[in-house]
């Protein structure tokens, strides 16, 4: 390849994937040269047979349409012709490559062997903030023209238009970025190294200036950053109470809204003026609540005495940062200074990631995310791989390179002075907004040392999931057979130890710890079998709770083994305070490499010092509140021991509650029940205030609900026949309705049930239903259903929250079943259990109001604006016929109408909801 190289960027549309029966239907070829376009060619394809109707839905493609097109043949050597002496690019290369050179050997011409580029794998590469790698995905982000996707000649122009946009952002990287990434390009698709190769060979002729915002630190292209110093405006105005007030603040850059004021004004109080500590406040979704308490804590706050707000969720965090906060500071004279808090796994560690340059894994998606790093460094300031947009970071590549905390740093190390988490150290010391999460505070708990610091101010939004999560966090569970994988790799000839030992030749002291250390974990391993094997025999197959009287009733031999095990533990723990002290006193001794097999080796003291805190609750506490399991797994022959505390939301009693003089729980639905204090009481705070701010809506006007007339009591249903009235009554109610709906399930068996029954009937009438679990992660099915004029969307759990999709985006949500916990879990059923052991009625205190919960959160998906409408089907006759359905339908605002309607009527019905 070189600057005179013709690219040939190709897309074809196909009957089916498999290129021994299904054929071509059209085939789109724009030809590249020197960076500009000097080619087209499209055509559509006779293939003889049939188009597959949700093919012709997906590309418009119809069998009319292809009648008199061409067969292949008669194209076969034009097309081979057009190709020749071309380097052939595609999205998704060894789809287009391999199929079509499949047709041409069908077709009696010779098959292609020119290098071809793949544009999925540069897209992963250079555009690494990217969160979808789909061609329709990446023409929207980049605002490339793409008129009709799914057709090739579409499809080939914005991929022609999206290799010059790549091509154009690698010529803008540091040479030594590309040098880099050139030189770990050897597992990419066919000839996309030589691609890259030829760039960078072209840009080292040009030898372009390094950009005055980056620097190069080891080899490495980093962006530049610096502390932002907090400004104090020392003219501190007094916090606008009254309407005119806020309004001469706001100067026309935010509308007053009266509930949001009220809002404003209970949170300065409170802060301000009282001396009680918590408050509790119900503030509907969509009144801006973000703003309402984000204003009035801005008066207040100082980096002495920070505000520390926790959200629910990451996807929160950066919502605040990005949206909420730069709103508020166009027009604040004291400026809010924040910045989001996570723990330091979701930070790289710049020395680590330099180690895997050198150490390089021969695995093809590691090496893809070493490039895609090496990109994003030249952008990023935090090291957050949140940035990254990732589904998940559990790939082995990220654990090499997650950060291990400032103590396992090397100062000798060139990263030192650039590493992300002091630069997050050294933010937050300058600002006076901390943003955390609901899990990363409730941590706090478990932490030897608190990461945040002490402050007369603590928010807590979407407060209603802060009992689960605090119930998770405190549930530690871990995995015999995972840690004795994990010991006989680090005990092995090439494991950490052996790697520890070279770096303790000269220090007895460690060396008589770390061998100590050794022996302790091979001790413990060999025990872990032993108790795996006796309790397998002592429980019976289907027993994951063990109770006090099973415990006492084990044999003497389990009884011992559990005591060894303590045993273990404890002098473990002791070695490891004691090499903890001797690191201390030497911690500048060491270099990089030492200080990433320390760090290595903290996570197994971590590891250890966590099962020493389960095995003394197993083996000892069985007061009702704690939960004992032992779970098994069909793959693995060792145990999972966990401990569960169903007082683990009680706050008095974490470590982080008393850290906060005044602490705000903010949450939609916080008063579902006639007992005002239920949330309050759920959280150990009894004597809490609730203030309900009333809602911006008129849910009346704006929404309605229906409940068909004549429906099977789902409680009788066996799963086959549920599922299966499921889609009768789903696709009665969804074939004649053209709009976008949101079907919410109890249960992800169901889900996938109903939607095998469902998509291929309305794929074929043009309507694709994406599910949870099928086809992508959560942020791109809601993506791809914002986007779609009549989608239909079907979730579970994490769906009936947190969507926001107003206006004509969402104005129908389907609920299938009322969402009660299924009482026979074992988790659900040993909850009532310990609420009934402390004189609570399960189904008033937990069960109602949980589903009540639900309710209303399936319901919120349809207001979220008072320009929205909306209407909430429930397809569950419980809601209307029982006597806790009632109370049910408390989780509805106050008049709104609560239709019953035969399902044969329910779409002219909504219909004419929606159009009136």
């Amino acid at each position: 390849m070189n600057q005179n190289t013709t690219y040939a960027v190709v897309d074809i549309e196909t009957t089916g994937t498999d290129p021994k029966v299904d054929r071509i239907i059209q085939i789109g070829c724009v030809l590249i040269r020197n960076g500009r376009l000097i080619n087209r060619f499209a055509t559509d394809i006779n293939p003889g047979r049939k188009i597959p109707k949700q093919i012709q839905n997906l590309t418009h493609i119809t069998n009319s349409r292809v009648q008199k097109a061409p067969y292949f043949e008669d194209v076969a050597f034009i097309i081979a012709d057009l190709l020749a002496d071309t380097v052939f690019v595609a999205h998704n290369i060894f789809f287009d490559y391999q199929f079509l050179n499949a047709e041409l050997k069908r077709c009696g011409v010779l098959p292609l062997e020119i290098p071809g580029i793949d544009t999925v794998e540069l897209a992963q590469i250079f555009l690494p903030e990217e969160s979808s790698f789909r061609l329709s995905d990446l023409a929207e982000s980049f605002g490339l023209q793409h008129d009709n996707p799914h057709q090739a000649d579409s499809d080939a122009e914005v991929t022609a238009a999206l290799l010059l946009y790549i091509e154009a952002i690698m010529r803008q990287l540091p040479l030594v970025t590309l040098k880099t990434i050139s030189e770990l390009a050897t597992l990419t698709a066919m000839q996309t190294k030589d691609y890259i190769e030829n760039i960078y060979q072209q840009q080292v002729k040009e030898n372009p200036p390094l950009a005055d915002d980056l620097e190069i630190v080891d080899g490495i292209a980093l962006k530049k950053k610096a502390i932002t110093l907090y400004e104090d405006s020392h003219y501190q105005k007094n916090y606008p109470q009254k309407k005119t007030q806020k309004e001469k603040l706001y100067q026309n850059k935010l509308s007053f809204r009266k509930e949001q004021a009220r809002l404003m004004n209970l949170v300065y109080q409170h802060f301000a003026q009282t001396e009680t500590k918590d408050l509790l406040i119900e503030a509907a979704t969509g009144m801006g609540k973000t703003i309402g308490y984000l204003l009035p804590a801005s008066f207040l706050a100082t980096p002495e005495k920070s505000l520390v707000i926790s959200t629910v969720s990451l996807l929160l965090q950066e919502q605040i940062i990005k949206k909420d906060i730069p709103l508020l500071n166009r027009f604040l004279d004291q400026k809010i200074q924040a910045v989001v808090v996570k723990s330091k796994r979701h930070y790289l560690d710049l020395a680590r990631f330099k180690q895997t340059l050198l150490n390089p894994v021969p695995q093809k998606q590691y090496t893809l995310y070493q490039m895609t790093v090496l990109v994003w460094l030249t952008k990023t300031k935090t090291g957050d791989f949140g940035e990254l947009n990732l589904i998940n970071l559990n790939h082995l590549f990220f654990q090499d390179v997650a950060h291990h905390g400032v103590n396992y740093l090397s100062p000798k190390s060139p990263f030192y002075p650039y590493d992300f988490l002091k630069f997050l150290n050294s933010q937050m010391q300058e600002s006076n907004c901390l943003i955390v999460n609901h899990a990363y505070l409730a941590q706090e708990s478990l932490r030897k040392e608190p990461l945040l610091p002490e402050s007369p101010y603590l928010i807590i939004d979407e407060a209603h999931h802060l009992p689960a999560i605090c119930e998770k966090i405190a549930a530690e569970s871990f995995n015999t057979f995972s840690f004795t994988k994990r010991v006989e790799q680090a005990v092995s000839d090439e494991g950490v130890f052996t790697r520890l030992d070279n770096w303790l030749t000269q220090e007895s002291e460690g060396k008589r710890l770390i061998h100590l250390l050794q022996e302790e974990l091979i001790a413990l391993t060999d025990c872990y079998e032993t108790l795996t094997d006796l309790l397998l025999t002592e429980l019976s197959l289907d027993q994951e709770i063990v109770t006090a009287a099973d415990f006492t009733n084990f044999d003497k031999k389990t009884l011992k083994c559990f005591k060894k095990i303590e045993l273990f533990l404890q002098e473990s723990s002791e070695i490891g305070t004691l090499w903890q002290q001797f690191l201390a006193k030497r911690r500048l001794a060491w270099g990089v490499c030492a200080q990433i097999d320390f760090a290595t080796l903290a996570d197994l003291l971590n590891d250890l010092e966590k099962q020493r805190r389960i095995m003394q609750r197993f083996c000892h506490d069985f007061a009702p509140r704690y939960l004992h399991w032992v779970l098994r797994n069909e793959r693995q022959s060792g145990l999972t021991f966990q401990v569960t505390d169903f007082k683990a939301a009680i706050l008095p009693q974490t470590k982080w509650y008393p850290r906060f003089e005044k602490i705000i729980y903010i949450g939609g639905a916080l008063k579902l029940t006639k007992d005002r204090n239920l949330f309050a009481k759920r959280l150990g705070i009894p004597a809490a205030s609730l203030k309900i701010v009333p809602s911006p809506f008129d849910y009346e006007k704006q929404t309605e609900v229906i409940v068909p007339t004549k429906a099977a009591y789902i409680p009788q249903l066996s799963p086959n026949e549920y599922s299966h009235f499921l889609a009768e009554n789903l696709t009665a109610l969804l074939k004649d309705f053209n709009r976008p709906a949101l079907v919410l399930f109890t249960s992800h068996e169901v889900l996938q049930k109903v939607y095998e029954k469902m998509h291929l009937s309305f794929l074929e009438n043009g309507r694709e239903i994406l599910a949870q679990g099928i086809g992508g992660s959560r942020d791109k099915l809601l993506k791809r259903f914002s986007q779609s004029e009549s989608g239909i969307l079907f979730g579970t759990d994490s769906f009936w929250e947190g969507i926001d999709l107003p206006g004509e985006q969402l104005e129908l949500v389907i609920v299938t079943r009322l969402p009660f916990e299924n009482p026979k879990r074992p988790m659900v059923k040993a909850r009532y259990d310990f609420l009934k052991s402390i004189g609570a009625d399960p189904f008033q205190t937990e069960s109602l109001p949980n589903a009540m919960l639900k309710l209303r959160q399936a319901y919120g998906r349809l207001i979220r604006s008072p320009e929205d409408q909306g209407i909430l089907v429930v397809l569950d006759r419980r809601f209307v016929n029982t006597t806790y359905g009632k109370k049910l339908r408390q989780s509805i605002p106050k008049k709104v109408a609560i239709k019953e309607i035969p399902l044969l009527e329910m779409t002219e019905e909504i219909t004419k909801f929606l159009k009136d």
